[in-house]
């Protein structure tokens, strides 16, 4: 019996009445035996007398008596429960007081009071019943060592993961339970075995393999146990499930997060990321917030769920992810991803109500289409295994949709998380259609700042360039003509100038959408007909879905850009060749290395969206050092005195002129021809051509033969050297061989490999075939497939253009940024 058993006893009332006397000596043999006792125990006096007290014990008891007999004597006496044996065998439960008695002469004996108590209130429960107690207690109880390994536990405690009482014996926690922070648990245990203070309501959060998939709370208590000595014998611990509780306090604590910190600003795609900071880690492993396009704007989008078409276009406003870069996200910030119709995103926006999936196929594709970039990839793939997709609804009206993933947690969403989602959005909803709000009056003084001309063009090697505006409209400094520079693959770029019907704040908000437009297409590297070939289809197919004049506003209040001119001219600097097309437009002036100048015999397309012929492009060799001379019409017309060939001579006498830069040549231009308040707006783009020189190409004709790939390494590494770029021959001839391969295997025709050294070492293999290469992601059993996406990984970036021979496959790996 226990140190704590003994106070409770010794706090009991000692009936002195009911108890039977005996008397033991020294050595705690009897010496008394009285009537009482004889029928307690059923022994005759003369069966007792003169042997020792402990056979008159439990085989237990009985050991313990030279200890109570050292207690005695310490102490004083002593009081507690021992069992006792009848004559008969059977066992009785009894209560002992032992006090000193000292007879005549000093002898020492011990007067024992014995108390039966079998039938006294709360000491007459079986073992059985006490068992019963414990094993069927819903709370989890289990008894460790010293050494913290387990010893006893009950039914219960199964339930939160390590196996049955018999797979626990002599095991420690981190044994039955490895995932478990089991470390954190035994340290709990460790200090109270030391301090002997217990433990109470200590709080263990994590996942345990009874229940893998949910994130799980326990309360736990931890109370030392200990020997009559009191020496701690080990722990005595009890686990009672507070996951409700714990997750309701989490969903608060998320709340009260959002209110925090979501719409803390009057920016849209700032709080929607703030929207999708605040869910992730605590709520979900993936979130993305995608807006309406015309949200991002600031327009009224129509009151009710959103009307689906054959695609949904949204703007991803913001996304984030347990993982550093957000790896899972297919559409980068700003962009903008079509979803299909039968998507479950577009359904909840049609519906306007949430959708909830507890575990994704993992084969299925993501939803959208017509991603940047062409990425599509498996829900297995990304890792996301269950989703929650909640419309974001403010005032009546439908702003978007974000969209909660779980990936490295295993705990899939249920009904309880579906409600909070759509707590946390209805409160950032507010937020982000307050800011909507707020960027529609904004915008309508500063949509200039959405469509500006560029404060400073790329930096690049084929041409040496300056740029002059001038608009009509002083008093806000908008006008619809642009000029721009494009960077194309093979050291190339495209000069664009262009001009939107009208002037002020309407002309800018068009050009802003024609320049746009022109630098998408730019990037699919067609020749200029053709790029003012698509640009006259998208003007043409935009007047015919809204209708209107030239100049007039539209139903989304942008002004219509059909009448727009423009002029697009690609210069090669590796042999001089330089093609253009105009729409509308004048065409350039050139000005000879030597000073004089002339005018480009460009035959003049109709104004884009107007209809007419084909365009058609005129090509021209350069010399080094030329400038071209794109312009505008407001650089020549005079109101009613326009006229042609007047005009000419004033620009060609103002080309001529002399200056110490660029710079000052193309204001001076402007100066000499335009008043300072013109009738229309004036753009000026200036530039002086460069070559690269001879040692900056170098080119191969290959055989269709798979054994020339190997020449072709080893060709590409010897030059690299000869330039001093050792350090990038292995990823260069990763993608000389990857691409030559490629092109012997699937294209037909002549194949020729080019390096080009120039701000980027550029790789170009062309061949006869007219079909583009794709990007394709292999699974891991695919035995091909990888070339260009080891191409695509290794490089900064590359692509396909298409010659009237054929196509070329490119690549660019820069020289002038730091790898990575």
């Amino acid at each position: 019996m226990g140190t704590h058993e003994e106070h409770d006893v010794d706090r009991r009332r000692f009936d002195v009445a009911d108890a039977a006397p005996l008397l033991l000596d020294a050595r705690g043999v009897v010496t008394s035996w009285t009537r009482g006792a004889q029928r307690l125990l059923a022994y005759t006096a003369g069966e007792v007398v003169g042997t020792a007290v402990t056979g008159l014990l439990a085989a237990g008891d009985a050991a313990r008596v030279p200890e109570l007999a050292e207690r005695c004597r310490r102490d004083g006496g002593w009081v507690g429960l021992l069992t006792a044996l009848r004559k008969d065998g059977r066992p009785v439960r009894v209560m002992v007081r032992i006090t000193p008695a000292v007879e005549p002469g000093g002898t020492d004996h011990w007067l024992v009071l014995v108390s039966d108590l079998s039938g006294a209130p709360g000491w007459d429960m079986s073992r059985s019943v006490l068992e019963q107690m414990v094993t069927r207690s819903p709370v989890g109880i289990a008894i460790v060592d010293a050494n913290l390994r387990f010893v006893w536990s009950n039914e219960a405690l199964e339930q939160f993961g390590g196996g049955p009482a018999g797979h626990r014996l002599g095991r420690r926690l981190a044994e039955i339970q490895p995932g478990l922070n089991a470390e954190g648990i035994e340290t709990q245990m460790r200090r109270v075995l030391v301090s002997g203070e217990p433990v109470v309501g200590y709080e263990h959060v994590g996942q345990v393999r009874a229940a893998p998939h949910r994130e799980t709370a326990h309360m736990m208590s931890f109370t030392r146990l200990e020997d009559d000595r009191g020496h701690p014998m080990g722990v005595y611990y009890t686990v009672v499930d507070i996951t409700e509780r714990h997750r309701a306090r989490q969903r608060l604590a998320l709340l009260d997060r959002a209110g925090e910190h979501i719409g803390r600003t009057l920016d849209i795609e700032r709080t929607a990321q703030e929207l999708a900071d605040v869910a992730v880690p605590d709520f979900a492993d993936y979130v993305t917030v995608d807006l309406l396009e015309s949200v991002l704007r600031g327009a009224e989008p129509a009151p009710g769920p959103v009307a689906v078409t054959e695609q949904v276009p949204l703007r991803r406003a913001g996304h984030q992810s347990v993982n550093a870069g957000v790896p899972e996200a297919v559409v980068g910030i700003g962009d903008v991803a079509a979803y299909l119709p039968t998507s479950p995103l577009v359904r909840a926006l049609a519906s306007g109500r949430a959708w909830r999936e507890e575990r994704l196929d993992p084969l299925a594709k993501e939803w959208a289409t017509h991603i940047p970039g062409g990425r599509e990839a498996t829900f297995l793939e990304l890792g996301l295994h269950s989703v929650l997709i909640v419309p974001i609804r403010a005032r009546g009206v439908t702003l978007g949709v974000t969209t909660f993933f779980r990936r490295g947690r295993q705990e899939p969403f249920d009904a309880d998380d579906l409600s909070l989602a759509e707590d946390l959005v209805s409160r950032a909803a507010v937020c982000v259609d307050n800011a909507r709000r707020y960027t529609r009056e904004r915008d309508a003084a500063l949509v200039l700042q959405r469509s500006l001309l560029p404060r400073r063009l790329p930096e690049q090697d084929a041409v040496e360039v300056a740029a002059c505006y001038r608009p009509a409209n002083e008093l806000t400094g908008l006008g619809g003509d642009w000029y721009d520079l494009i960077p194309l693959s093979g050291a190339r770029v495209a000069l664009v100038v262009g001009e939107v019907p009208g002037h002020g704040i309407d002309a800018a908000a068009g050009m802003g959408r024609l320049r746009t437009a022109v630098r998408t297409l730019a990037a699919l590297e067609l020749p200029p007909e053709e790029v003012l070939a698509h640009l006259d289809d998208l003007v043409g197919r935009s007047a015919r879905e809204e209708g209107g004049e030239p100049g007039t506003r539209g139903a989304d209040g942008m002004v219509r850009i059909v009448g727009s001119g423009c002029v697009y001219v690609v210069y090669d600097p590796v042999d001089g060749q330089c093609s253009m097309a105009a729409a509308g437009h004048p065409a350039p002036a050139v000005v000879m290395p030597d000073g004089t100048v002339s005018f480009v015999d460009l035959p003049q397309g109709a104004p884009l969206g107007a209809g007419g012929p084909p365009f058609e492009s005129v090509e021209l060799a350069l010399a080094e050092g030329s400038v071209l001379a794109l312009h505008t019409d407001g650089l020549l017309a005079r109101g009613e005195d326009w006229a042609v060939d007047a005009d000419r001579d004033r620009l060609r006498g103002a080309l001529e002129r002399v200056a110490s830069s660029l710079d000052l040549r193309c204001r001076a231009v402007v100066d000499a021809l335009v008043p300072d308040r013109p009738h229309d707006d004036v753009a000026l783009l200036l530039a002086r051509t460069r070559l690269l020189g001879e040692d900056q190409v170098a080119d191969w004709d290959l055989p269709g033969d798979p054994a020339v790939v190997a020449d072709a390494r080893k060709a590409a590494a010897r030059q690299l050297t000869a330039w001093g770029l050792e350090e990038l021959a292995f990823t260069t001839e990763l993608v000389v061989s990857e691409l030559v391969t490629n092109a012997i295997r699937y294209a037909t025709g002549p194949i020729r490999l080019r390096l080009i050294k120039d701000r980027a070492l550029i790789c170009e293999v062309s061949d006869g075939g007219a079909t583009a290469p794709h990007l394709r992601h292999p699974r891991t059993t695919d035995e091909g497939g990888r070339g260009l996406l080891l191409v695509s990984q290794f490089t900064q970036r590359w692509g396909t253009r298409f010659v009237p021979e054929g196509k070329v496959i490119w690549a660019e790996q820069s020289l002038t940024e730091p790898p990575g």
